[in-house]
């Protein structure tokens, strides 16, 4: 084998495959698409006001540091198994080889749908709360709700949902170098603007909330929730930073068009945890310091309708020093870019699992979806059949008001789930099987691995608790409903046929002697 090619290239061609994808992206590149599917703002924005409401500053603030804590053993955990395994499909490939011949087609399976289901349905949180964000600017560029300002119609609501979908769609047709360039924007455009955010924003509040109140003030509001349960309303308040905190999968991706990325795609990993883990405290804080009147953020009758508290937080700030809201429309712009690039982001991330998967013949029309762009050499069938699933997702919005909570929930289920089997499989397996790459724990795998995998567990777990009471039809979360039914139909298709002819990632190097895969 040529000395000279890339030793990432060289392991994905020891485990079976060729390169089709073209392997240009640098540490740098990754580490943006990474850093932008998981976001700043993204996760904490649209859930801020609700996990407040349920418990309080004191929960919602020190509730990010324990995530962040957790998060970062499912983050060695993925790190090591990425630096063994550089291939695109990453999670479900690694599924199979971690499992065995026995239960790797089961494990496979399992795993590569749920991180579909997952990935498909993050572009549509990102699409909704990048709608939900672009209705507060327009609400406030045209007045306030106080002052006959345009609040966004059902809709129009969706066509905006609709809009984003087809453009991120657009952009990933083009060759993966223009989301790539578009995704060092990103990180430059997150970390100045989440700079500013977190720097201006208490500077411009005319008062501040004491460091006692943010730090320790616990306080459940159940004539609103209907929780008065202050265990039930601190599970819920954490929510937020479990569905913040993930998506650093991202670059395992993205590793057969990665350099290096036997080494690359674990910095990259662990890399934009820490970020993500730093700046998205500090966000918190500088929102929960900058409150004026913690009572009327959730008014109905306050200037941004009462539907997104960030935006009343960043209005009371501005207009009350400056009797302008021009201050509070550009930082809520910076936030809406957020949303932009991280659904740009994911757009890719599912569009590579989709062709992944269609390449070992796991999704239905195989032959279609596993087509790459004859000039870009970007898998475009996959990305518009991500965006037309995404579209048909969002159509509830014209009907149901607890759309982005269903959404947001089998996006965190599917996606963090995913993690879970490699994890496990990697728990439970002969260590004398497991060729390490560049990345090992060594002796601290099994605990790191442990803490990882009961971590996910109790995360998939809260995600299908009721978040409101009474539970009525406009207050139900649809995701156990929504998840059992796509999943059972899945585990159907299984035990029926899929089984018999499905038997994970297919290799298409035929003579090819693999040394290094002890299963």
């Amino acid at each position: 084998m040529d000395e000279s090619i890339d030793p990432a290239e060289k392991r994905l061609n020891e485990l079976g495959y060729k390169q089709e994808l073209r392997r240009k992206m640098t540490l740098f590149k990754t580490l943006a698409i990474s850093f932008s599917t998981m976001t700043l703002f993204t996760g904490i924005t649209p859930l801020y006001g609700p996990s407040l409401l349920y418990a309080g500053p004191a929960t919602l603030v020190w509730g990010w540091v324990i995530v962040s804590f957790f998060t970062w053993f499912v983050g060695f955990a993925m790190a090591e198994i990425c630096s063994s395994f550089p291939t695109t499909g990453s999670l479900y490939f690694w599924a199979a080889h971690l499992a065995g011949p026995k239960w790797g087609p089961f494990a496979s399976w399992c795993c590569a749908w749920l991180e579909t289901i997952g990935l498909i349905a993050g572009i549509g949180t990102q699409a909704y709360a990048g709608s939900q964000t672009l209705q507060s600017i327009i609400l406030l560029c045209t007045g306030t709700n106080k002052d006959g300002g345009y609040l966004a119609p059902r809709w129009l609501f969706l066509c905006m949902y609709m809009g984003l979908t087809i453009i991120w769609a657009v952009l990933n047709t083009f060759a993966l170098e223009v989301i790539a360039f578009i995704d060092i924007i990103s990180i430059w455009w997150q970390v100045i603007g989440g700079l500013v955010i977190v720097i201006l924003l208490p500077l411009v509040s005319l008062t501040r909330q004491s460091a006692s109140y943010v730090f320790t003030s616990f306080e459940t509001a159940p004539e609103s929730t209907g929780i008065s349960s202050k265990p039930y309303a601190a599970i819920l308040a954490l929510l937020v930073s479990q569905y913040s905190l993930y998506g650093y999968d991202a670059a395992a991706h993205l590793t057969e068009e990665t350099k290096g990325a036997d080494k690359n795609g674990p910095i990259a990993i662990l890399a934009s945890i820490g970020i993500i883990s730093l700046f998205g405290w500090a966000y918190i804080l500088a929102l929960t310091f900058s409150i004026q009147d913690p009572a009327y953020l959730f008014d109905t009758s306050n200037e941004t309708a009462g539907v997104f508290v960030p935006a009343q937080i960043l209005y009371d700030a501005f207009y009350g020093r400056y009797q302008s809201s021009t201050g509070a429309i550009i930082l809520l712009f910076i936030i809406w870019g957020s949303f932009f690039f991280g659904g740009l982001s994911i757009t890719t991330s599912a569009a590579r699992v989709v062709y992944a998967l269609s390449r070992d013949k796991g999704v239905p029309y195989s032959q279609i979806w596993r087509k790459l762009h004859r000039k870009h050499k970007v898998p475009s069938n996959a990305v518009w059949l991500c965006a037309a699933i995404c579209i048909l997702m969002g159509l509830p919005i014209l009907k149901v008001n607890v759309v982005f909570t269903a959404i947001a929930s089998i996006c965190t289920i599917g996606w963090v789930g995913g993690y879970a089997v490699p994890i496990f499989a990697r728990l439970v397996m002969a260590e004398k099987n497991f060729n390490p790459g560049p990345f090992y724990l060594g002796r601290a795998r099994r605990p790191v691995c442990l803490v990882a995998f009961l971590w996910i567990c109790y995360t998939c777990s809260v995600f299908l608790l009721p978040t409101y009471y009474p539970i009525t039809w406009n207050t139900f979360n649809y995701a156990p409903v929504a998840l059992g039914v796509g999943l059972g139909l899945i585990m159907l298709w299984w035990a029926v046929d899929a089984r018999k002819w499905f038997k994970g990632p297919v290799r298409n190097i035929d003579n090819i002697i693999i040394p290094n895969i002890k299963v």
